[in-house]
Parts: structure tokens; sequence; C-alpha cells
């Protein structure tokens, strides 16, 4: 069903002060996966991200409709985003592009040391061409404000020859604006939850660029859901993707007037399934995909979603999350990445 916005701005107001666009967001479902949950010891529920209706989903909708509301109140008439290369969000950034009949330039950051025939030109790379996206590649993949840089740069190229573009930075330097995106994903899932009468122990959630993450946290203390959310790393090491939240949670909470309340305790980090690294498989993660696959025929993606169900599990084994709980697995999607992976997967699934 469409997203209940009127519902949402009811309990946390200050997200209506900043501007977004509608790209078709709809109130995802909350399922319950009970055959996975068995084998867990666990309730287990899913919010389905990768059920958003834009260009096969994920969670980068709900960051892009604010990204992107300021470039159309400043008349842009095209976007530039950087990414990795098989990145949802470069490939959902060209989708909302073509649904406000802008124009895309993305750039592809090698981050990761892959360079086979699925992993370069099919997945997330396939629908960024059939998208029409301008793609320009960029080696240097870990230094963001070199990356961010370079897109400015090619966005003044484009201003030179007519153009008017927004980009969207991702660096540390930058606002982190789409992180409200998810503060308002936390309030839709409060209010799913209390209509249904069912409230997790836990929320399970990527923590990537650290807006899914920060932004989910700040929402749900902002309206005062005071659940554990266990952030995933999925590119970082815990220590490093800690400082990160950190910062992302103080900008966004100034973003909604000091609504959130954080205390200690309430960052929550975990890089136990992280190695070998970001985009790059392990035994944990593969598992994680088999399993959702067989019990439940749910697709999680190999750097993503995948990642942070393998977390979700590790998190019950290490007894952090207990037998008997209810817990939410919030699935950021991220699926046409398996095709840019079926090398790895099926070596390693023995598919």
């Amino acid at each position: 069903m469409p997203a209940d916005f009127n519902a949402a701005f009811k309990l946390l107001p200050q997200l209506q002060r900043h501007p977004r666009v509608d790209l078709g967001l709809v109130c995802s479902d909350l399922d319950r996966l009970d055959r996975l949950g068995e084998r867990l010891g666990i309730t287990l529920l899913a919010k389905r991200d990768d059920a958003q209706p834009l260009a096969m989903g994920g969670n980068k909708v709900r960051q892009l409709e604010y990204y992107l509301g300021p470039g159309r109140q400043a008349g842009a008439d095209m976007v530039l985003i950087t990414g990795a290369v098989q990145s949802n969000f470069v490939r959902l950034c060209a989708a909302a592009a073509r649904k406000l009949g802008w124009d895309a330039l993305v750039q592809l950051e090698e981050r990761v040391e892959k360079d086979d025939v699925f992993y370069t030109g099919s997945g997330n790379v396939l629908l960024d061409r059939l998208l029409g996206a301008q793609i320009h590649r960029f080696a240097v993949g870990e230094d963001e404000a070199a990356a961010d840089a370079n897109l400015d740069k090619l966005a003044d190229e484009q201003r030179s020859m007519g153009r008017t573009p927004h980009v969207v930075h991702l660096g540390m330097d930058h606002t982190p604006t789409g992180g409200l995106g998810y503060a308002l994903a936390a309030v839709e899932t409060w209010l799913q939850l209390d209509g249904q009468g069912v409230w997790p122990d836990h929320v399970v959630i990527p923590s990537g660029s650290g807006l899914t993450h920060a932004g989910f946290l700040v929402g749900a203390r902002a309206i005062g859901w005071q659940v554990p959310i266990h952030g995933i790393c999925v590119r970082r090491p815990a220590d490093a993707q800690q400082a990160r939240i950190e910062q992302r949670v103080v900008e966004l909470s100034r973003m909604l007037n000091g609504r959130a309340n954080l205390v200690e305790g309430d960052l929550l980090v975990d890089d136990a399934v992280l190695s070998p690294g970001y985009g790059l498989l392990n035994d944990e993660v593969l598992a994680a995909i088999r399993i959702a696959a067989l019990d439940e025929a749910l697709l999680v993606d190999p750097v993503y979603s995948g990642r942070t169900l393998a977390g979700l599990i590790s998190l019950v084994s290490r007894g952090i999350i207990r037998n008997g709980e209810t817990v939410l697995f919030i699935h950021t999607g991220g699926l046409p990445a398996i095709f840019a992976y079926q090398t790895d997967l099926t070596e390693g699934l023995k598919l």
C-alpha cells in the first residue's frame, strides 16, 4: 500500500521541514519468516524494503526521496552520484532521475578487486545502462573525499555545457540528508508493529554508509522507541563504523530539532561477519544466502542484505540475541547484485 506519510508526520512532524520528492514509495510489508525463525530458535520478522517498486527496489529509494528534494527545488535537470561498481544506490538514483525526467551521470568506484564479466557488466551495471545513465569510472574506491571531489569536477563540466546538475554527496563532509528517509522508515515500522501488537526485542540492520542505520536509530529514539538496533558492518571494521554512526546520529538529530535522545549503549555495531571485507563473500554470508532461499524463498544479496542476515545469525549463535526472542530484520534489497556474483555463488554454494 502507499506509504502513510500523514500518520508518520504526526509522530515526527520535523520531517516535513525537509523537501522530498515522490518516488512511488510504498509501506513495505512486515513478513513473518517462520521456518527460518524456527531454525534459529527465534521469532523472525522481515521489513521488506527489497520489494519497493522502483527499479527492483531497495532501501535507497527512501534516502533518494530526501536527497533529490533540494535538487528539484533548484530546478535540476540531472543528478550525479558515486558508488561501487555494483552499487544499488547508483542504480536507484539513475531510476529516480528517469522518474523525475532528469538525466543521470554515475561514477562507479573500483572498491572490490573483482573484474569478471558478470561483476563488471551484469547486475546493477546492466540496469544503469538500461536506465540510460552516463557511466564514469573512478579507480580510488576507498577515498570518499576524493570520489566526491571528482564528482564535483564532473558536475562543473556539466554546468559549462548549460546543464543544471544536482550532486548526491555521500562522504562524511556533507550533510546526511538521505538519513531522514530512514528516520521516516522507523516511524512507519513502529506504526505497523503497533497495529499488529507485535514488538521485537531487537532490530538488525545493515551499517555501510551509515545513513540507513543512523536514520532508523534516530527516528526510533525520536518517537521514544527504545528497541536495541544492531548495525551489521558491511564495509568498515566496528571501531571505524562506530565513529561514523556517532557523527551521523548527531547530524540527523540536529536536523530533527534534537528530538532523538540517545544514551550510552544505543550505538550497536558488529563486524563479526565482515571479513574478508566489503563486497567479498565468506562462509557465513554464503550460508545465510542459502538458508534464506531454501527456508523462505527469500532472496538476499551478497553485499548488504546477505551479510546482514549472516550478522543476525551470528548474534543468535553468540547469545546476544537469546532463544525465544523476537527479531526484526531490515531487508534492504540489493537483489540485482546476485547476478553480478553468480561465479562466486555458483562455486561457493556448489550450484
